[in-house]
């Protein structure tokens, strides 16, 4: 059980390594999901197109939302988001820093799908196999003598080889080729952009708008932390508050055992086990700690009503000052209090 603590402490405190694994892991996963995904193309004119576009736009959307409920941030993001102002205002900065850093960590595994589709092409053939230019790759003389619908019906089979019987308009391998080496094309484009785009957000934005990134790091990163001290004093005072709510109940419980409430061996048994000595004594400093825990809030409707102060009524971001921050983004109303100069004075001896 330690070791399970240990490793649950590891990771909280490395969350941000913790979650680029599972970032990684996922891209991982997706790339293998795709490579043991059975691809049918249904070589149906209209119906290759939607097929192709589900393959290539579901999958991708699953793992982006997976990545973002796999992210222990977006409770918070939406905490933040949707918590009355109170005595501390929300800065849009930080919210959308919170916001960019979970995406940025959620669009890895389906920028993995979507280039790994792209690559293979099976996808892309299935989509626009009707889109060939017969006239340039194929025989053009006999295109205008063909209906419409017959040669999509035809065009669209290309994907099935079992199925296909155009080789006399078109040549299948000629046709698989052609549409292959143009979804490689952009799949290999797509991985190009997606890598200067990463580097350009993750490396070049900084360095333009380095102030104003440095806040909302910090403050998001304050956020975090808050949110974590206050459920950890709170399990703290569970805890406590527990440990007293069954010393009490079991105090009562002996008390009307002493009295005569149950049978009579009880009693006596009772009486005897009090009579070796009273606890009461070494357990003093250990209630004094439990009340100490407590903090004066001692019944349920002061502790629901200090959880919601803390959710309605934050308390604002200046140390040691009852007037809230004014124009800083994260301050409430109120006139700020008299600032006090002190001057000191040096002297060589």
């Amino acid at each position: 059980m330690d070791k399970f603590r240990m490793i649950f402490q590891f990771l909280q405190s490395n969350q941000e390594s913790f979650m680029n694994g599972i970032c990684g892991i996922m891209a991982l996963a997706s790339a293998q999901m795709y490579s043991a995904f059975d691809f049918n193309c249904p070589c149906l004119p209209g119906y290759n197109a939607v097929y192709s576009a589900g393959i290539l736009l579901v999958p991708p959307l699953v793992l982006f939302l997976l990545g973002l409920v796999m992210n222990n941030n977006v409770s918070m993001l939406a905490e933040e988001w949707k918590r009355p102002a109170g005595r501390r205002a929300k800065d849009p900065a930080v919210l959308r820093y919170m916001f960019c850093s979970m995406a940025q960590r959620a669009l890895i595994a389906p920028v993995v799908w979507v280039a790994v589709t792209l690559l293979d092409g099976k996808c892309f053939l299935c989509a626009f196999c009707t889109a060939v230019p017969v006239t340039t790759l194929g025989n053009g003389s006999l295109v205008p003598s063909l209906p419409v619908p017959e040669l999509a019906r035809l065009l669209a089979r290309v994907p099935c080889p079992e199925i296909y019987d155009g080789d006399w308009l078109l040549a299948r391998e000629v046709a698989v080729r052609y549409l292959r080496c143009i979804s490689q094309a952009l799949g290999w484009s797509f991985v190009l952009l997606t890598t200067l785009l990463a580097f350009v957000v993750r490396s070049v934005r900084p360095c333009f708008t380095q102030a104003a990134f440095l806040k909302s790091k910090y403050w998001s990163h304050y956020i975090d932390i808050e949110r974590k001290l206050f459920d950890e004093t709170c399990t703290e005072h569970a805890k406590a508050f527990a440990k007293v709510c069954i010393q009490q109940f079991f105090k009562a419980m002996r008390h009307d055992l002493e009295l005569g409430h149950t049978h009579g061996a009880l009693t006596a048994a009772t009486t005897a086990m009090s009579s070796t000595g009273s606890p009461s004594d070494g357990a003093g400093a250990g209630a004094e700690e439990e009340q100490e825990k407590l903090r004066g809030i001692t019944d349920q409707g002061t502790m629901n009503r200090l959880l919601t102060s803390w959710h309605e009524y934050k308390p604002p971001l200046r140390l040691g000052q009852d007037a809230p921050l004014m124009g800083n983004g994260w301050a409430g109303p109120g006139p700020r209090p008299p600032r006090k100069e002190v001057a000191t004075y040096f002297s060589k001896v």
